[in-house]
């Protein structure tokens, strides 16, 4: 399983890369026909921006150059969209799962990089306010994911009728697997906030996301030149992302990870003779 957890990092920075991608290729159409992307405004040089910037952070992570610094500028560009973006719609809908699922994926994948920026190596910088913020938010990484995960399943049960329709009709009992999935997350979300099996916890939450890019999402890109909605291709590219970030969190849990708390040493002390 370690193995598995290792490629995390890579299947996040690649769905990374695809966001880039994806903004770049879709930012010129009309926004009333093709939505950019769930955290980004209909503005067009803030679509181009945001995706060279997604594109070039996603290239950074997996060739790594300088990822730790990368992550987290990822991870305060996820904040930023889901406190100024996302948030103010939570508060005029309150009720709206749509709207509140968005919110929290753009949380979970901030938390996605705040962890992945705690396991690399610490970097020096000339700002001690810096170095406490970043760590302050490194912190809170693995509760920012715990709470996403939460969320997701309390948002699966009041609409599990939906959840079970979008199960591939090959496979039986679609209501067994939609109630099976919200207490997955509901059970990952508790064991990852309490440290409770939450290594496992995590990891199967990566498998369970693996599967449904598989089963669910895949056979949905494919009918896209039919289906001409580019929100299939997000959807997809989401999930792959927090099975990435599942696999991140999992790893950061493991006795193998030495760096998951790394020790800034910013004077070199002489030692008495």
């Amino acid at each position: 399983m370690d193995r598995l957890f290792k490629s995390g990092r890579y299947v996040f920075a690649a769905s990374i890369f695809a966001f880039g991608a994806e903004n770049l290729m879709l930012a010129h159409l009309k926004q009333d026909v093709v939505p950019v992307m769930p955290w980004v405004p209909g503005f067009q040089p803030l679509a181009y921006l945001t995706g060279l910037a997604l594109a070039t952070a996603g290239i950074c992570i997996a060739a790594n150059l300088r990822p730790r610094l990368v992550s987290i500028l990822l991870g305060l560009f996820f904040l930023v969209c889901a406190v100024a973006i996302q948030a103010p719609l939570v508060v005029a809908h309150p009720l709206d799962i749509g709207i509140r699922t968005t919110a929290f994926e753009t949380l979970i994948l901030c938390a996605t990089s705040l962890i992945l920026a705690g396991m690399l190596p610490a970097e020096r910088f000339n700002s001690m306010k810096w170095e406490r913020a970043e760590d302050a938010l490194i912190l809170c990484g693995r509760y920012l994911f715990a709470v996403s995960c939460i969320v997701f399943g309390a948002d699966h049960l009041p609409i599990i009728a939906f959840i079970a329709s979008l199960i591939p009709a090959w496979i039986p009992g679609p209501y067994f697997w939609a109630w099976f999935t919200a207490f997955g997350f509901l059970a990952a979300g508790l064991s990852i906030a309490a440290n409770i099996w939450a290594r496992w916890g995590a990891g199967m939450l990566g498998l369970m996301f693996f599967l449904w890019v598989l089963v669910l999402h895949g056979p949905r890109v494919v009918s896209y030149p039919r289906s001409h909605n580019p929100n299939e291709w997000s959807s997809a590219l989401i999930a792959l992302a927090i099975c990435g970030g599942s696999w991140i969190l999992a790893e950061s849990l493991g006795a193998e990870a030495p760096q998951a708390a790394p020790v800034r040493d910013r004077t070199a002390i002489p030692l008495p003779r």
